[in-house]
């Protein structure tokens, strides 16, 4: 980068005072980031200062973007920035003298920033001065009183002329109108202020001319030029001879800023030779720079010099006063009073905040600038040097970028789920003594990135529902929640695609995404299934999204909606089953036992046997909770062959459900006796006018069965025949049967021991054979109602038996 400076200077033409501003642009190398241009002053608002995009080498996109302005501290607003041309311009009328004042060169500066990235220059404008004020005289009239005997060459001072402008077009030369008796000598001070002495030349005539009139014309060096008169009224009085002399040609003294009115600066002393009125000396002040009469003030008859008006350091650091000693006879001499102005701490420092970002995301790395402000004092040395600080609890920090300017940059990394707005105070203090300090606050925001996942509530759900549900049922809700916000703690909650005995998780519940809530799709069984273990996700809406997943657990309960299931005995719907109980039973006989199992589970399949009906309730009587049938006396002669149970199973489920079994006993020692007894028993019960037709139908019916079977028989004889005799004389162990879903548990009202039934069966009917196996001694009839015959066979029956002295006893009986 460098910087730029534009200047305008004088074009001249041939003897015509005519002035023409031209703007030269020259490059020197200086440090990064300033432009420099000179322009002069009091041009029309919207007058071109320099091309800003060109010289900082930005182009015109970069200013819209970065959305380049000009920042100050100061009030007036000179320049505009143009940042559709690039441009600036001028503003405001610009007077270099109430800018500046007598201060050379006189400028001012500004920054132009631009963020996204943040860019900050410094351009510093030169303000030219223009020929635009006259020199002019305080008074109208200068009156002098000379006496006649001043000698030749005698000084006689003259009021000094002001012109606020600078260089060539101040104040450059002082005339005097044509006379015989004074001449003008032109003098500078130090300062390079013109003051004009005349120096008498010829000796006054006061009878000749009492009174002299002069012109003194100031003139200044511009184009075109300008000048001021004033009047010199001279009074020649008779002889003084000597003149006031000061005792010292410099008095210097020093005064604190802002001291009080009346305040003592010095005192100057003059003496005069002459004796009476003519060595009467009185002190004026010649006003150096037509400011000094306003802030300081002499005593005319002392001599003594005090503080008149408000002292400023930061305007004015040194004042050069010149006084004037006159005596009565007119002639007078001058000195000069040097007043250095001491600096107090009465300025607090000033922060401008020249950009700012209120909004920031918490992922921004550490380092990033926040801010950047200026920072001024109008005081001087150590009363302006300024240390910057803020909070050293919070996680910023600041750092010095070009002079007065610092950027506020952050320390750590952010986390708005834990702080999410700071209140930052930037603190600005002087070295002074006492030191100032200024405060400045500013508000920022920590925007949120999606950097935290879903948590639920609960490391796992569990919940119950009863089988049989409606489908549809709110089962109960999961429940997530995100530390982040907005759209990024918007959860949905989804189903994980999984499998439950083969299906979907899908066709067993749904979830609202919005609420959490899972409802059934379908109606629950136990006997089918148990439990329903599924995952849920839960889906924060960033990008990209966050989720995490949680295990729920649904357990199926059972409800008592399956009645008991007898297993045995069989009720079968043609033929008769009944248990054979012999006379000689003694009290506690075994007769049978009722098997029923319950598909429910828990309380609902436990089981109870209850004996509802029976031929002669006093001789037998059933387990409740095992359901044995045994005999609770002695049997007796007089006891019915025919004896009828009705027994009657229930669970213990709410309501409770039951199923009734008929169990058929028959008592007595033997098969024929059984035999004659339930074949009237049958007859009785289907006994009807028809008897003879179903009769004769039955015998036709078994004569084409028998002839079919026996044309079969032959045919496959020879071929069957031997793997009957091997089946025959083998001992291949038999196949056990066991009802369907039948188990033993004990206390639940099923068998407590095993009954295992044998059938073997070969094609030689004579050594067919029925095996019962039983833990004691029974008999088993089974009846054909229909039947008009009777068959009757008996085989050995082999049992594993609890008491070894229990009798064995096998009896089966068919009618057909």
């Amino acid at each position: 980068m460098q910087i730029r400076q534009r200047r305008y200077g004088k074009w001249p033409s041939c003897r015509t005072l005519t002035w023409q501003l031209f703007i030269f642009v020259f490059v020197i190398p200086t440090v990064s980031g300033q432009i420099r241009y000179s322009i002069p002053e009091e041009m029309r608002k919207g007058s071109l200062i320099g091309n800003v995009a060109q010289d900082l080498g930005l182009d015109l996109k970069r200013l819209r973007s970065g959305r380049a302005r000009i920042v100050t501290g100061e009030n007036n607003q000179y320049t505009e920035l143009k940042t559709d041309k690039g441009i600036l311009v001028v503003n405001d009328r610009i007077d270099r003298e109430q800018l500046c004042g007598d201060v050379t060169p006189c400028s001012f500066s500004f920054e132009v920033i631009l963020e996204n990235p943040i860019e900050l220059h410094r351009v510093t404008v030169e303000i030219l001065d223009v020929n635009d004020h006259a020199p002019t005289f305080k008074n109208n009239v200068i009156n002098l009183e000379i006496s006649e005997s001043a000698t030749i060459g005698s000084h006689f001072d003259l009021e000094n002329a002001y012109d606020p402008d600078a260089g060539l077009n101040s104040l450059q030369n002082y005339v005097l109108s044509p006379n015989d008796n004074f001449a003008l000598k032109q003098q500078s001070n130090a300062d390079g202020i013109k003051f004009a002495v005349m120096i008498l030349q010829k000796p006054l005539d006061r009878e000749l001319n009492p009174h002299l009139h002069l012109k003194l014309i100031a003139v200044d060096g511009g184009t075109p030029q300008r000048s001021g008169t004033v009047n010199i009224e001279i009074i020649v009085l008779d002889a003084n001879d000597n003149a006031p002399v000061f005792n010292q040609s410099l008095y210097t003294a020093s005064v604190r800023e802002n001291a009080a009115i009346g305040t003592y600066i010095t005192t100057v002393n003059a003496s005069d030779a002459d004796n009476g009125s003519n060595g009467v000396v009185t002190y004026t002040f010649s006003d150096v720079k037509g400011k000094s009469g306003d802030i300081f003030d002499i005593d005319s008859s002392s001599g003594k010099i005090t503080v008149a008006g408000n002292i400023d350091f930061e305007k004015d650091k040194k004042y050069e006063i010149r006084v004037i000693a006159k005596d009565q006879g007119g002639l007078s001499d001058a000195s000069k009073v040097v007043v250095e102005v001491t600096d107090i701490n009465d300025n607090a420092p000033a922060i401008n905040i020249m950009s700012f970002t209120g909004l920031i995301s918490e992922d921004v790395p550490p380092g990033t600038t926040i801010a950047v402000f200026n920072v001024k004092d109008a005081d001087s040395q150590g009363n302006g040097r300024i240390t910057c600080s803020v909070d050293p609890n919070l996680p910023f920090i600041i750092q010095s970028s070009l002079t007065n300017y610092y950027n506020l940059l952050s320390d750590v990394a952010f986390d708005r789920e834990s702080i999410p707005e700071y209140n930052i105070t930037l603190r600005a203090t002087d070295s002074g003594s006492p030191p100032l300090s200024t405060k400045a606050s500013l508000h920022l925001r920590i925007s949120d990135v999606n950097d935290n996942s879903p948590v639920f509530t609960k490391p796992n759900y569990s919940a119950y529902i009863i089988e049989n549900n409606v489908p549809g049922l709110s089962v109960f809700s999961v429940s997530a929640h995100d530390s982040d916000w907005n759209q990024n703690a918007r959860i949905s909650y989804l189903l994980e695609d999984t499998q439950v005995s083969g299906n979907p998780v899908s066709s067993y519940v749904s979830i609202n995404s919005e609420t959490g809530v899972i409802h059934t799709v379908r109606s629950f069984d136990y006997e089918q299934i148990k439990q329903l273990v599924f995952m849920v996700k839960a889906q924060d809406g960033g990008s990209p999204p966050l989720s995490s997943n949680v295990t729920v657990n649904v357990l199926i309960q059972d409800q008592n909606d399956n009645p008991p299931q007898v297993l045995y005995p069989v009720q079968t719907g043609g033929s008769l089953v009944a248990e054979m109980v012999p006379r000689s039973a003694d009290v506690g006989y075994l007769v049978t036992k009722v098997v029923a199992v319950d598909v429910d589970s828990g309380q609902n399949a436990w089981l109870s046997y209850k004996l509802q009906k029976a031929t002669d309730r006093a001789l037998f009587e059933v387990g409740s909770q095992n359901g044995e049938i045994r005999t609770i006396r002695q049997v007796t002669d007089k006891d019915a062959v025919k004896q009828r149970l009705t027994v009657i199973v229930e669970d213990n489920g709410q309501p409770s459900r039951s199923a009734t079994v008929v169990v058929n006993v028959a008592v007595a020692d033997s098969f024929p006796e059984v035999l004659s007894e339930f074949t009237d028993f049958t007859h009785d019960k289907e006994y009807n006018d028809n008897l003879t037709f179903y009769l004769v139908l039955a015998l036709a019916v078994v004569s084409f069965l028998f002839i079919t079977c026996l044309v079969v028989i032959i045919s496959v004889k020879i071929y069957r025949w031997r793997q009957s005799r091997v089946l025959y004389h083998s001992n291949l162990p038999v196949i056990p049967y066991y009802p369907p879903r039948y188990s033993d548990t004990l206390g639940t009202g099923t068998l407590q021991h095993v009954y295992n039934y044998e059938v073997c069966r070969t094609t030689d009917s004579r050594k067919s054979d029925c095996k019962f196996g039983r833990a004691g001694s029974q008999n088993v009839l089974i009846m054909e109602p229909s039947s008009t015959g009777t068959m009757q066979r008996m085989q050995s029956e082999k049992s594993i038996l609890d008491e070894p002295d229990s009798p064995l006893e096998v009896g089966h009986l068919f009618f057909s």
